[in-house]
C-alpha cells in the first residue's frame, strides 16, 4: 500500500512539473520581450506585464525600478531576442545609436506570462571595443531565422559550445570548440570578418593567458541554435560579460560579445602566448 500510495504521489509530481512547465510557451515569451522592447522605446516600464514583485538587476548589481535605464525613452534601431522555453526566459540584444548610444543585452524571467526579472548588461562608449555604429551595421546583416530542424543542435550541445568557447580562449588549448565556417564575431564594434569572407572561422589564437570566466548562466533557443551566456571575466567580482552564439549545424556561425567596464580605467586583457 505504502508503495502504491508513493508511486501516486510521484506520479501527481511529475503531471504537476508537466503543466508547469507547459505554461510557457514561446508566443509568450515572444510577447513578453516585445513589451519590454516597447516600455524601453517609450521610457514607460507600465507597458510590459510585471509581476508584483520584480527582481530588477542592472550590469549585475542589483537596481530598483525606478532608477533602471528601461525609465528612458530610447530610439532602438535594432532589435534581436532569443526563447528559452524550458527555463521561460528570453534575451534581447537592443542597439541605440542616435543621442547617447548603447547596446544592451537584456533578460527577462517569465512566470504565468508575467515578468519576475529584468536584468540588464548597458554597454556604452567607455567599455570594450564600443562602437554602436558598427554593432548596427554587423548584426543587422546576420540571419537569426528559425533554423530548419535538421540544422539544430540540443540544448546542452549549445550550452557546451558556450562553454568550450571561454575554456579554449582563456585556459585550455586542448579543448575543441564548434569552429565554423564561415563564422564572425561581433565583438563590441569589432567585426571579425569584414570582407565576409568563406574560410573565416572566429577563432582566435589561445589561450590568451590564464583568466577564469565565472558565474556562468545560460539562456537556450534550440529552435534559432543561439545560446545566450551571461558571465564575468576574472572572478566573482570581475568584467560584466554577454556572449551570444548562433551554431548552424553545430558549429558556431555568429558571436556577439558585451563587455562592461566597471572600473573606469582602460582594459587589458593578456596577450596572447608565443607560438610553439
Amino acid at each position: 500500500m505504502i508503495r502504491v500510495a508513493l508511486s501516486v504521489a510521484l506520479l501527481l509530481c511529475s503531471t504537476s512539473f508537466v503543466r508547469a512547465q507547459s505554461a510557457c510557451t514561446r508566443a509568450m515569451l515572444q510577447t513578453a520581450a516585445d513589451s519590454y522592447i516597447a516600455a524601453q522605446k517609450s521610457g514607460d516600464i507600465s507597458k510590459m506585464a510585471l509581476s508584483e514583485k520584480v527582481k530588477y538587476i542592472e550590469n549585475m548589481s542589483d537596481t530598483t525600478k525606478e532608477k533602471g535605464l528601461w525609465n528612458t525613452a530610447l530610439p532602438i534601431a535594432l532589435s534581436n531576442s532569443i526563447y528559452d522555453v524550458g527555463r521561460c526566459k528570453t534575451f534581447s540584444e537592443l542597439v541605440v545609436t542616435q543621442g547617447k548610444q548603447y547596446v544592451i543585452g537584456t533578460r527577462l524571467t517569465v512566470k504565468d506570462g508575467k515578468i519576475t526579472e529584468i536584468d540588464s548588461l548597458i554597454t556604452k562608449d567607455s567599455d570594450w571595443l564600443f562602437n554602436a555604429n558598427n554593432y548596427l551595421k554587423y548584426s543587422s546583416a546576420d540571419d537569426w531565422s528559425i533554423l530548419p530542424v535538421d540544422d539544430r543542435v540540443g540544448r546542452q550541445q549549445l550550452i557546451d559550445a558556450g562553454n568550450q568557447y571561454f575554456d579554449f580562449v582563456f585556459l585550455d588549448k586542448g579543448v575543441r570548440p564548434p569552429w565554423g565556417t564561415p563564422c564572425a564575431r561581433l565583438e563590441g564594434g569589432a567585426y571579425t570578418n569584414e570582407k565576409n569572407e568563406y574560410k573565416d572561422t572566429c577563432q582566435i589564437p589561445a589561450p590568451l593567458g590564464s583568466m577564469f570566466v565565472t558565474n556562468r548562466t545560460f539562456v537556450v533557443d534550440e529552435e534559432m541554435g543561439a545560446v545566450n551566456v551571461f558571465c564575468r571575466f576574472g572572478g566573482s567580482t570581475g568584467m560584466p560579460d554577454s556572449h551570444l552564439f548562433r551554431l548552424v549545424n553545430g558549429r558556431y556561425r555568429w558571436v556577439h560579445t558585451l563587455s562592461v567596464n566597471l572600473t573606469g580605467k582602460p582594459i587589458e586583457l593578456p596577450k596572447a602566448p608565443p607560438k610553439e
